[in-house]
């Protein structure tokens, strides 16, 4: 029997429509969300502790690898949010028709990146 299957799968080499690659985006930001809840309502009940726990808050915020991290959970925030309000629309049945996809898709991933880079420059002042 033979079949038209390939021996190996080359990930790398599939090119995924820009819809996949933001409904895969969108999961992936929702999944970082939900893990960050935890650390967050850590942070959250450390600061409201005391003044000292506060000042530790604080401190572990302005590292630069956790300024990293708060860049990236933006981003998932952004993208998501944005993402998500597409999807809305989409179940309205609004740009359902493939030019009309492949460009919401395209909107979402820039805008998510640019007001990405707009927090950025805020947490920069």
């Amino acid at each position: 029997m033979t079949t038209s299957r390939p021996v190996f799968l080359e990930l790398w080499r599939i090119h995924l429509p820009v819809p996949a690659v933001v409904s895969i985006l969108h999961r992936i930001s929702g999944v970082l969300m939900v893990l960050s809840i935890p650390v967050f309502a850590w942070l959250f009940a450390q600061a409201l502790a005391s003044p000292a726990g506060f000042a530790a808050s604080a401190a572990f915020l302005g590292h630069p690898l956790v300024q990293v991290g708060l860049l990236v959970m933006a981003w998932a925030l952004l993208h998501h949010l944005i993402a998500g309000i597409r999807y809305l629309v989409i179940d309205l049945g609004i740009g359902v028709d493939r030019p009309t996809a492949r460009a919401t898709a395209w909107t979402a991933l820039t805008a998510a990146l640019a007001l990405t880079v707009v927090v950025a420059g805020g947490m920069l002042l």
